[in-house]
């Protein structure tokens, strides 16, 4: 499921980084890469995503409920999603 979930959720980013979907997923898992802050995510994004959207940010906070948000395939993922958002 990590793995499912993470590489459908680079595919979005890769594909158009600067998009409304890719810029609100991004935005998750950054918020699920800070442990320390709590996972401050606002919510109330989640009405602005289609319900297979929203499933993708479920998954996500799957992962984190389930300690998936560390570890190698997770920090593969999140150095792809931080080089697509800034162009690199």
């Amino acid at each position: 499921m990590q793995d499912d979930v993470l590489e459908k959720v680079v595919k979005i980013i890769e594909a158009d980084p600067h998009a409304g979907l890719s810029l609100k997923l991004y935005a998750l898992v950054s918020t699920l890469r800070m442990e320390n802050s709590g996972y401050m995510y606002m919510l109330r994004k989640l009405r602005e995503l289609s319900a297979e959207q929203r499933e993708l940010a479920y998954g996500l906070m799957e992962l984190m409920a389930r300690d998936g948000n560390r570890g190698e395939s997770w920090e593969a993922a999140v150095q792809v999603m931080d080089r697509a958002i800034r162009g690199a």
